[in-house]
């Protein structure tokens, strides 16, 4: 084959349907009961269906394998492939550095293993475990070591690097990060892995082997939700400011400097949801407001420099699990879903417009895009990007 194109999973009630990302064609349908989230797996080929308490693989069907310069494409038959991971209340999916780890809220579980080996079946994993069971997040940094959070079910503000053979040595910690939730991967500097952690009272960032906390303006600041690109500095983020508030509705967003230890706001004018936030080719920020519009923000200066028109406008439902707008993105493309409208919308970034709009059988919860090749590859230890 001499290309490529992106398929697109979409979770829904009753199951998991697969598009081709250009024509919008149905190429796959898999029935399962449940609520399912999606996750990219990390190897461009596979998608983790987290249904309950463990964390399924499914094959898109779309595998790209470098040979020296340039690759080689496959196709293969979508489905759900017979590779699972126990996890008691399997909660977030995180790749980085050529690895995927897991998380289980259920029992503090964490399982590692190198992305590339789904494809050869049932992966070795390395697995360890918090001090107590809580909704947490890890992941392993280039030099070997465990970033990860400790806590409770009631109470959360704990980050650590864990190091040493049996990861008992505690090579760095920050008590410094009320309610905990979420990470995201920056562009590494000359000295390793920069990671920024969402906390209720202002970010915090490690880098130089240590953690840095972001001031926040008040005694509540929630960046709960991240949208991070190794290849810039510079991570999106949710920001709630309420914290009296039943259910905040913000405005605004939150770019993150993970060099400086700043936070800049970016007022939309429009609020958005979890799901809202993406990051496109060049870094850039981008947000989908409820007023319909893909907001493309410059992320290094905070300017809004294209508002495209996506779906119709809409509203975030109270209860997180019923169907609303979805943003992702695969290179110069950005996918959005209407449930209200069943609806699969594709735009291109670059022309700053709605190419195909793509009518659904079936109302989409969650979605994954992947274009065979991996979203997350390995790179060595100290090879900072040039800014």
């Amino acid at each position: 084959m001499a290309s490529l194109t992106p398929r697109v999973v979409l979770a829904h009630e009753g199951g998991l349907v697969t598009l081709d990302g250009e024509s919008g064609e149905v190429v796959h349908e898999e029935e399962l009961e449940g609520f399912l989230r999606l996750n990219n797996a990390g190897d461009g080929q596979h998608v983790m269906v987290t249904h309950g308490d463990a964390f399924e693989v499914y094959n898109s069907g779309i595998d790209a394998q470098g040979h020296g310069d340039h690759f080689h494409y496959y196709e293969s038959t979508p489905g759900l492939s017979d590779i699972t991971f126990e996890a008691p209340h399997a909660g977030h999916v995180v790749m980085h550095n050529g690895l995927t780890t897991l998380f289980a809220d259920g029992d503090g579980s964490i399982q590692t293993f190198t992305s590339e080996h789904l494809k050869d079946g049932q992966p070795r994993t390395e697995t360890t475990s918090t001090e107590t069971a809580h909704h947490g997040v890890a992941l392993k940094l280039v030099d070997g070591s465990l970033l990860t959070t400790q806590g409770t079910e009631e109470e959360r503000d704990t980050v650590q690097v864990l190091a040493g053979d049996d990861g008992a040595d505690v090579a760095a910690e920050t008590n410094d990060c009320f309610g905990v939730h979420g990470e995201a991967a920056a562009a590494p500097n000359e000295n390793g892995d920069v990671v920024v952690l969402g906390c209720e009272d202002g970010p915090v960032i490690y880098r130089d082997g240590e953690f840095h906390k972001v001031e926040a303006e008040s005694e509540y600041q929630r960046t709960g939700n991240l949208a991070g690109s190794e290849d810039s500095p510079i991570v999106l983020g949710d920001l709630k400011t309420d914290a009296e508030a039943e259910f905040e509705r913000p405005t605004e967003v939150a770019l993150i400097n993970s060099l400086t230890d700043e936070l800049d706001t970016v007022e939309l004018g429009s609020s958005y949801w979890f799901r809202s936030l993406a990051r496109g080719p060049e870094g850039e920020a981008l947000v989908l407001t409820y007023d319909g519009e893909l907001n493309v923000i410059d992320e290094e200066t905070g300017e809004i420099t294209a508002e495209i028109p996506a779906i119709e406008a809409w509203e975030e439902n109270e209860e997180w699990q019923q169907p609303g707008p979805i943003l992702k993105t695969s290179g110069s493309l950005a996918y959005v879903t209407d449930a209200e409208n069943q609806q699969l919308v594709v735009i291109d970034l670059e022309a700053g417009e709605v190419v195909n709009e793509v009518d659904l059988e079936v109302t989409p919860v969650e979605m994954a895009v992947v274009d065979g090749h991996a979203e997350a590859p390995e790179h060595a230890a100290g090879s900072g990007h040039d800014h």
